[in-house]
């Protein structure tokens, strides 16, 4: 287990993303996903992370599913905020938006609360508006208990180095900069 950023979450070294169970690969079998987050909870994989992004919101709905019933304090929750579909239309980091997607995600995924929530893939917005708009307004839902911490994700180390010269994220997902051919990260 290490510790998760600036949160102090001791989670474990392979986390699992669920995208897969939102259909992004093919179908799912409901039972299977269920073992798939038994096994990975049995063999100590505790953060898990989805996004409404994956599978247009059926990633976290099976989730919530997979996790009833399963104690709370068993696993850690990631989601994300800000990507809604595959087009640039379908990006929105304004404040009443991502509220919104908060409150969503907390019903699909049938809790009170997300240990992480994260602005997804920050170079499809305006860093600006993630700065001055995002990251206040997740801070909000932080302040109300729906959540426990704030992060960004995304590719481009740049947009990481804008965002955090001006703003506070308690994590940070990149893909592809950290593997055996990439440690940009």
């Amino acid at each position: 287990y290490r510790t998760l950023g600036k949160t102090g979450l001791k989670v474990s070294a392979l986390s699992l993303g669920v995208s897969a169970f939102g259909g992004v690969f093919g179908d799912v079998d409901p039972g299977e996903c269920n073992a798939c987050i038994d096994l990975a909870l049995d063999h100590g994989i505790n953060l898990l992370d989805t996004s409404p992004f994956y599978g247009l919101t059926r990633s976290e709905a099976m989730l919530g599913r997979c996790l009833k019933g399963i104690p709370r304090n068993r696993y850690v929750l990631a989601t994300k905020v800000g990507r809604y579909g595959t087009k640039m239309q379908d990006f929105d980091f304004s404040g009443p938006r991502v509220r919104r997607s908060v409150e969503e995600s907390l019903q699909r995924l049938a809790v009170d609360y997300v240990d992480i929530i994260q602005c997804h893939d920050i170079e499809f917005g305006s860093l600006d508006q993630i700065i001055n708009e995002t990251i206040p307004a997740l801070r909000q839902l932080v302040r109300e208990g729906k959540a426990r911490f704030v992060g960004i994700t995304g590719l481009p180390l740049k947009a990481f180095r804008t965002v955090l010269a001006r703003a506070e994220a308690d994590t940070v997902l990149s893909y592809c900069h950290y593997a055996l051919n990439d440690t940009a990260l």
